[in-house]
This record gives C-alpha cells, structure tokens and sequence, in this order.
C-alpha cells in the first residue's frame, strides 16, 4: 500500500499541490442533494439556530439522510477547539455554550419525529466539563418529549476525563460512540490534539461503567495507513470492548485539509468486514460511503438482533 511521507503532509499551506487529484470512482459518485424534505429540514435547523454535523463535515450521505428525514446534530456550537488535518469543521475559539440548545435540539427531533437521533459535538476543550453536562442536558430534554427515541452519541474524548464520560453514560444513551479516526502512527498528523491510547482507555471505561450500553467507534482508510495497521487498530478496538465498527472512505474535504493518498475498492471493505466478524464485533458496517452516523439505527438493529451485547441486547426505547 502505499504511503506518503510525513513531511509531505505538516505543511497545510502546500498539501494542495502535494499529490495529483485523482478521478472519483463511480461507486463515491452520489445524487446532489434537493428533494422537498432536504429543504425542510434544511429551513427547520436554520430556524431553530442549530448545527449538523452532516453540514458541517461536508458529508457525502446528506441528501440520502436528509431525504428520509435523519440527520446527526452537532450541540456546543460550531467551532472546535482543536485542528484535526481530516476535519472541515472551524476551529479556533468557541463562543459560550447556547444554555437553550437542549431544549432546541429535543424540539427539533420532535418535529421530524425521529425514532433514532445521533448526537454529537465539536470538542470543547475550553469548558471545565468539556461539554459533558450539555450532553447530558440534551438526552434529558429529548427523553422528556419523545420517550420512544433511541439516541446515540458521538462524544469527543473529553481530554480523558473519567468523570466527564460518567456524566453522559449516566444520562442513559442507548449507544456511546467514539471514534478512533485512525491508526496511530498517523495520530501526530491527522489527529494532533488527540491521543490513540486515550481513545481507547475511553472506550474501554465506557463498558466498565456502563456494560449495559453498546460500544462503538469509527475508522477512516485511505490516509496513508498500511492495511496491517488498519487490522491491528480492529483488534485494539475488539480488546477495549467495542461491539459496532464503521469504515469509510476518507474524502479531502478542502485543499486546506490532508491529502487522501488512495481509494479504498469495495472488495477491500468486504474483507475488513469479514476480518472484524471474526474477530467478534457485533456489528461491521465498511464501505465507501459509510460514516460513522450512516444508517445508525439499522446499525444498532443489527447488534441487537445478533444477540451481541453481552446477551442483553439493545433497549429497543429511550424509556
């Protein structure tokens, strides 16, 4: 496989002329967004002042999501306090958290009436909390409308601060989800304010604190990493606890941000999808297009109807 060496990619000024742009396969060829629940749900986030990560991260599923009426909020504003090299999201420094957002985010859900919502969330390294209690705040609020949502969340790693952690999962989620993103000898570069042991400590508390709620975590391929380091990343994974994996496809999202060095064929996804199988995962989604939210709830489905959680299964309610 091949790989790009690192001093190619520390210079964001140059990474736009660092490797040709080859041509987009067809199979990460996707319909423009436009249909008539796209818009809605587009005008419904702008009157409520809230953010989506689907916007935000330039997502490739937005119009397959938007249109049947899913879509992932991102709480605790729109900037993040840290520069991910993979990340299109702004970083610099956040304004103070909007203390109604739980109560904005809830009644938006409400409105599509979701059976299923992902919440996440720019880091907040400038909060005493990290953003945990907003979490919090926001599963409660949503709980006390609709008692019949699943709600899953996708947190940051909370500079490693078991209380934080405990502050979320003892609001009740019904899935803890935390990406790793990488392999780690790429961390440095793709990932410079996070830290791969952290992650997975954090994964790992997460089924010591909480064993009753699934695990999940997320990878990208195609940022330089060798396909031995993308397996042994899968068994760190397994060996933390974690039941359900995502893996996709790294697309540049602007020539600001790092290069992706290769594509991923479908065949490839199939086999690391078999490999994570036998390594025991509840549940593998890989593909080209997969991401971390991407069909969440047939996600969570599987796991339970694999009878993977432990033998508990997924709650099949917020309540």
């Amino acid at each position: 496989m091949q790989t790009i060496p690192l001093n190619m990619i520390r210079g964001r000024k140059k990474r736009a002329e660092e490797l040709p742009r080859a041509p987009k396969p067809e199979w990460l060829k996707v319909r423009a967004p436009g249909s008539e629940n796209y818009t809605r749900l587009k005008g419904l986030m702008r009157t409520l002042g809230l953010h989506t990560v689907c916007e935000e991260a330039n997502c490739p599923n937005i119009g397959e999501c938007w249109d049947h009426g899913t879509a992932t909020f991102m709480i605790l504003g729109d900037t993040c306090t840290r520069s991910c090299g993979y990340c299109n999201v702004v970083h610099g420094k956040p304004k103070p958290p909007d203390a109604a957002e739980p109560v904005k985010v809830a009644s938006a859900i409400h409105a599509m009436n979701l059976a299923y919502v992902v919440i996440t969330s720019v880091d907040r390294d400038d909060l005493h909390d990290c953003g945990a209690g907003h979490f919090a705040r926001t599963i409660a609020e949503t709980r006390a409308r609709i008692p019949g949502c699943r709600i899953e969340v996708l947190i940051p790693d909370f500079k490693g601060g078991a209380t934080a952690l405990h502050t979320v999962l003892d609001a009740g989620p019904d899935v803890l989800n935390h990406n790793i993103e990488t392999v780690p000898r790429l961390y440095r570069t793709a990932r410079p304010g996070g830290n791969y042991a952290r992650a997975l400590e954090l994964l790992g508390r997460s089924r010591t604190h909480a064993p009753s709620i699934p695990t999940k975590s997320g990878l990208m391929v195609g940022l330089g990493e060798e396909w031995d380091e993308v397996v042994a990343t899968l068994r760190d994974l397994r060996t933390a606890g974690v039941q359900i994996v995502t893996i996709g496809q790294y697309l540049r999202p602007s020539l600001a941000n790092l290069p992706m060095v290769r594509y991923y064929a479908p065949a490839e996804f199939a086999e690391l999808k078999r490999l994570g199988l036998e390594m025991g995962f509840g549940h593998i989604e890989a593909g080209p297009l997969v991401r971390s939210s991407y069909h969440a709830h047939e996600q969570a489905d599987a796991l339970e109807n694999a009878g993977a959680n432990d033998g508990r299964g997924l709650p099949n309610s917020c309540g």
